[in-house]
């Protein structure tokens, strides 16, 4: 083989065309690697906001106490993509179903608050988002008279938890705070925590929806107030919803009234046809 030739055995090290060594490569300077780096980060964060958690702005006190102007709270947007619907109880965000927020001031974020929001380190003001508790799911009877308590299919809710003190569950104004609505399938019905400083289900019976939100305008849970620090909490169900609220099916409230009336003509029929055998064994 030729001196120099490059394609020689020489153990499996590459060597220069004058037979020497290469150098061994620099590694790449931080500041080259920092864009990719920030790329990376991009992507990631990109990916969290789209298909796993969101930050949210509390932009009014509507949920007081549970939540203040100015929380930060963290959405879980995971499952519903496995098919995860809204229940009782949960803090939901979920897109304007039909002009709640018309007339509400749109705030004007400067540029570093733009990049921020899509990214997902910050809600994004373009978002037309509202925050609320879940009270009623489709098939509930959703009912209050006159300070309460609030009913779920006949159930009183004991809301001293989470209600803003020094509120009634109910509110006795004419313009929705007295009402009975049964939840149609696909909906849900949502009220705020400040029950008399809170513009939710109750205000919106006129709209297309009749006050309820499409279960596809929900955003996700509101599992943690992240932000400020000495505000960091969960936020879980209450107990009042632990009890079982669901709705009777109508057929199993039809067999239940029926049962006894077949009893009943069941033993008339079985009393009368032993008077008819007696009857013909006396004659």
């Amino acid at each position: 083989m030729a001196p120099g030739d490059a394609s020689g055995d020489d153990g499996g090290d590459e060597r220069n065309l004058d037979g020497t060594a290469p150098a061994p490569k620099k590694p790449r300077s931080f500041w080259k690697e920092l864009p990719l780096l920030i790329g990376i980060a991009l992507v990631l964060a990109l990916l969290i906001k789209s298909f796993l958690v969101q930050a949210f702005s509390i932009p009014s006190d509507s949920m007081q106490n549970t939540l203040q102007q100015g929380d930060r709270v963290l959405v879980d947007k995971l499952t519903p993509w496995f098919g995860s619907e809204p229940e009782r109880g949960e803090v939901v965000v979920f897109h304007d179903p039909d002009k709640w927020l018309a007339g509400e001031p749109t705030p004007n974020p400067n540029a570093i608050q733009t990049a921020l929001s899509w990214i997902g380190l910050m809600p994004s003001s373009e978002e037309k988002d509202l925050i609320k508790r879940v009270v009623g799911v489709a098939g509930d009877t959703i009912e209050c008279k006159g300070t309460g308590p609030l009913k779920v299919n006949g159930k009183a809710l004991n809301e001293a938890s989470y209600v803003y003190p020094g509120n009634t569950p109910c509110t006795m104004d004419d313009a929705g705070g007295q009402f009975k609505v049964k939840v149609p399938e696909g909906k849900i019905w949502v009220m705020g925590d400040h029950r008399q400083n809170s513009l939710d289900s109750r205000y919106h019976q006129q709209d297309k929806h009749k006050g309820f939100v499409p279960v596809d305008n929900v955003v996700g849970r509101a599992i943690v107030v992240a932000w400020p620090p000495t505000r960091w909490s969960t936020l879980p169900v209450p107990d009042t919803f632990d009890q079982n609220l669901s709705a009777a099916a109508p057929g199993a409230l039809g067999l239940a009234g029926a049962l006894p009336l077949v009893l009943w003509r069941r033993r008339r029929l079985t009393v009368g046809n032993t008077r008819v055998s007696g009857s013909r064994t006396a004659g």
